[in-house]
């Protein structure tokens, strides 16, 4: 589609776009919930011309416009739908009818802007080369996720690409941030168990301190990061929970502490895991103690890719209006990469800050907010990077 066409077209659609969100905000459900949602997504989209709706899992909704105007790319295009169990400190119309859950990440507003792009391709099918696949996921927000279950599905079955995006609200109307390779990071979580031999407090000789020991192994693992990885490499381990003992004069048998691993390579990933347990255990056997290692693998990394990186940037480029920004990748999590693993894909940030009394809030916050214009930016990138794309 011509730049004219589709801001003509984004226009149109701008209206019901907000419309379909705060329907969507006012009505959040929480991961591998999504009945309602799904539901109205599934309605909305069958209102349209030409798209073929399926629903790959309980809770997902896929929809397939084939181009009428000739064969082409395969470009697929995800939403994710689910909200947050936080209690909203919002006032407003359309705030949350249900009680502890809220849309605190935007996922309302790429859910209706998915189906504004659907819409508008919909009435321009006669026009079109290519098909273009709509991706409404489910449970983003909790591991494994319900990009991994989609995948399994067969979602991505001829697809070509897929493109993706998230809301910032901490990030200004019209800028549209980039990258290049890993985007987000691999986001794991670890438990360590202590098991030693308790004792009375009087007597520490007779005992296996699992608290002390557990004390050692958390200081030690600082040094994994800053002496097993290169400088010239990015990981995150972060300690966020310890727990051990009841009473004050008993020495506790078992400690147990946990947290969080974030890395941009598997190599980092493997590393930090490997070290965490070897330190761990050899520690815990210093002092005659043994342990329990749990490791769970979070999301991977979602990766752009590097050839379709410059026709992004070329293409949003035509929008005179909007700030490009190379950007370093982010260490959260984000389950977009089961979709980047499989085929070449690209995830991008597009600027939604809204300020309310001179203030705003960033992501997963009681008074998250975001401005409803930067649905127009995020409808553009979806229709010229998969127009574009169809056509390659």
């Amino acid at each position: 589609m011509k730049v004219e066409q589709i801001e003509t077209a984004v226009e149109e659609i701008h209206p019901q776009v907000i419309a379909w969100r705060r329907h969507l905000h006012a009505h959040p459900e929480l991961s591998f919930e999504e009945v309602e949602t799904s539901a109205y997504v599934v309605e909305q989209l069958q209102a349209m011309e030409g798209i073929e709706v399926t629903r790959p899992t309980k809770t997902s909704v896929v929809g397939r416009l084939k181009g009428l105007a000739g064969s082409g790319k395969t470009i697929a295009m995800r939403a994710d739908m689910d909200a947050l169990p936080i209690q909203e400190d919002v006032d407003e119309p359309y705030r949350s009818q249900n009680d502890g859950v809220m849309h605190a990440c935007g996922h309302d507003g790429h859910t209706s802007m998915l189906l504004g792009v659907a819409k508008v391709l919909s009435d321009a099918r006669e026009n079109l080369v290519g098909e273009y696949v709509f991706l409404f996921q489910h449970a983003e927000e909790v591991p494994p996720g319900g990009a991994i279950e989609m995948v399994r599905a067969g979602v991505l079955n001829g697809v070509d690409h897929v493109l993706g995006m998230h809301l910032w609200s901490i990030e200004k109307l019209g800028k549209m941030q980039l990258t290049v390779g890993p985007m987000s990071a691999a986001s794991d979580i670890f438990d360590v168990k202590i098991i030693g031999k308790s004792g009375h407090a009087s007597a520490p000789d007779d005992a296996i301190d699992a608290l002390a020991i557990a004390a050692q192994i958390v200081s030690n693992l600082q040094m994994i990061v800053s002496r097993s990885l290169s400088p010239l490499q990015s990981g995150v381990l972060s300690i966020t929970r310890f727990r051990s003992g009841e009473a004050y004069n008993v020495i506790p048998q078992e400690a147990i502490f946990g947290g969080s691993v974030r890395a941009l390579t598997e190599e980092v990933r493997e590393t930090i895991k490997t070290k965490i347990e070897q330190i761990s255990d050899m520690v815990a056997k210093a002092h005659g103690a043994t342990i329990e290692f749990h490791y769970e693998y979070g999301y991977d990394p979602v990766y752009n890719d590097e050839t379709l990186m410059p026709i992004v940037e070329k293409t949003l480029r035509q929008f005179e209006d909007l700030e490009i920004e190379y950007i370093e990748p982010m260490l959260g999590g984000e389950d977009f990469s089961a979709f980047s693993n499989v085929v070449p894909s690209c995830y991008i940030g597009v600027g939604a800050l809204k300020e309310r009394d001179g203030k705003y809030y960033p992501h997963h916050h009681p008074k998250f907010e975001i401005h409803e214009d930067a649905f127009k930016n995020g409808m553009r990138y979806f229709l010229s990077v998969a127009t574009t794309l169809a056509q390659q």
